[in-house]
């Protein structure tokens, strides 16, 4: 079971004000939201059952009972909120920028965990088996992403390639085909070179998995799949070094999964681009 406080916590922005409520009153009563049933919690908040429930969808959870249940295994996972990011401070000693960078990377990938669904990352795993060809977009921070993907995919003999230009991801998109793939990352959501690509390959029905912060935004809209990166990065002046890192922990369980569909034919072709590397030391 996902770990439904940390989408609350990062999904709550994106909700409407009286979802918030809802989602702010479990947050600080976690423990009482258990035994409560929902017209209870509806009165509580002053709101409507059906606003809880809408809170619930945008927050991709099923419905209440599920909210529970996911809220019950957060508790249990003892994860309830006191691991929070640190930032740089103007004083910090090389043994706290280790320390605190370190555990921020370490708090992103633990963040991410809990956000993930099997069931979709399975989903994606066979769009990319599947795929004709595979685009992957990004910009800035996410263009590293990006080109990770694609290198791990040569070692496999999968056709990928990384598109990190806007007017070359534009030009590409208009030739994507249904038997292509599109990645597209985009810790916001709201990239205008990634939008504007997305929409083109969706025009051509091409098949789009989005990798975004949790929480409503226009890329995720969009897409066929969506799969999230953790957003708690809490200053610009961490830049985007822990989510950089959660998108790689996604991209690496992408490509093992894929490699491991054909593991055979996987390790082979990994031996033969290792030794063809070190043939050259």
């Amino acid at each position: 079971m996902y770990n439904g406080m940390e989408r609350i916590r990062q999904g709550i922005s994106s909700l409407r004000p009286s979802e918030q409520k809802v989602a702010q009153y479990i947050v600080n009563n976690p423990k009482d939201i258990l035994d409560m049933p929902i017209a209870l919690l509806a009165k509580n908040t002053i709101t409507s059952e059906a606003t809880i429930i809408r809170m619930c969808r945008s927050l991709h959870i099923k419905g209440f009972r599920e909210l529970k249940l996911s809220i019950s295994a957060s508790i249990n996972q003892d994860v309830m909120g006191t691991d929070r990011y640190e930032d740089i401070s103007a004083d910090a000693d090389l043994s706290q920028i280790i320390n605190f960078v370190s555990h921020n990377n370490f708090r992103s990938i633990k963040s991410t965990l809990s956000l993930i669904d099997e069931e979709t990352i399975g989903e994606s795993i066979s769009l990319l088996d599947n795929a004709r060809k595979i685009i992957v977009i990004g910009v800035g921070a996410s263009a590293i992403v990006a080109l990770d993907f694609e290198q791990k995919c040569k070692r496999i003999n999968k056709w990928c390639e990384a598109l990190t230009d806007s007017h070359t991801q534009l030009t590409s998109a208009v030739h994507l085909t249904p038997k292509d793939v599109v990645i597209a990352i985009s810790y916001s959501g709201e990239t205008k070179e990634i939008i504007d690509t997305v929409k083109i390959a969706k025009q051509n029905q091409a098949s789009i998995i989005s990798l975004t912060g949790y929480g409503t935004n226009t890329v995720q809209n969009l897409s066929t799949i969506n799969l999230y990166a953790s957003p708690l990065e809490k200053s610009i002046r961490s830049g985007a070094t822990a989510s950089r890192i959660a998108q790689l922990n996604i991209i690496d369980i992408l490509f093992t999964g894929l490699a491991s569909l054909n593991f055979e034919l996987s390790v082979d072709l990994l031996d033969k681009t290792r030794e063809a590397i070190q043939s050259r030391d």
